[in-house]
């Protein structure tokens, strides 16, 4: 319930600012590389709770601490992946983090479609422009051995360009094309949905692919 003198509208607004420089601060934590990023993002938090002080019953403090104790206590997140194949190959991006290969995505922007975010994630990351022909599977970065603790949602979607040569940008290191046998280390999870998707190629996996689908049956 808002306190007295607070409009709902009001409420409403510092509710959804809240919500958004927690989430902000909760990913902020996550991929901070240093103690100077974590300690404004430790900062972003506590605004976020004294925000949302002002509208709750409890005090900022109080809010805080249960944010730290639950970071991701937000809904799953979704992200997007886009599969390119280049005949036998599929494309593929060397990340800054952690200097392994993926698929080109990241997270889906406010305002964007899915596919459109799998659209933009390409451009920004190879250069590459295309369309978007099939969604390939939902994938629950819980169940696919991603090491964030973020829980996403992955979308994958396969795209068709008439463009070969990828351009990839300050986001990534390299990018390149790869055939099945010769692919390189890939980064946590997606060392998983690439050999999936070679296999969802060859119509050895199904279409689209959703975690607790039966396979058996398909």
């Amino acid at each position: 319930m808002a306190r007295d003198g607070m409009q709902l509208c009001d409420a409403q607004v510092i509710a959804e600012l809240a919500r958004e420089l927690r989430a902000i601060a909760a990913f902020g934590l996550n991929f901070a590389g240093n103690p100077y990023d974590e300690e404004r993002f430790e900062a972003i938090l506590s605004v976020s709770a004294r925000l949302q002080s002002l509208i709750a019953e409890e005090d900022s403090q109080t809010l805080l601490q249960s944010y730290r104790n639950n970071a991701f206590a937000l809904s799953a997140m979704p992200s997007v992946e886009t599969v390119l194949f280049d005949r036998a190959k599929i494309l593929l991006v060397r990340r800054k983090d952690d200097g392994l290969w993926a698929l080109p995505g990241g997270i889906t922007d406010p305002g964007e479609t899915l596919a459109e975010s799998a659209l933009r994630e390409l451009r920004e990351e190879t250069g590459i422009s295309g369309v978007v022909r099939r969604l390939l599977g939902i994938y629950d970065s819980r169940l696919w051995h991603s090491d964030k603790r973020i829980h996403f949602y992955h979308v994958l979607f396969q795209v068709e360009s008439q463009e070969r040569s990828p351009r990839p940008n300050d986001d990534v290191v390299a990018a390149r094309y790869f055939a099945e046998d010769e692919l390189p280390p890939l980064s946590p999870g997606h060392h998983l949905r690439v050999p999936f998707a070679f296999r969802q190629r060859r119509g050895q996996a199904p279409v689209p692919f959703f975690d607790g689908m039966d396979l058996n049956s398909s």
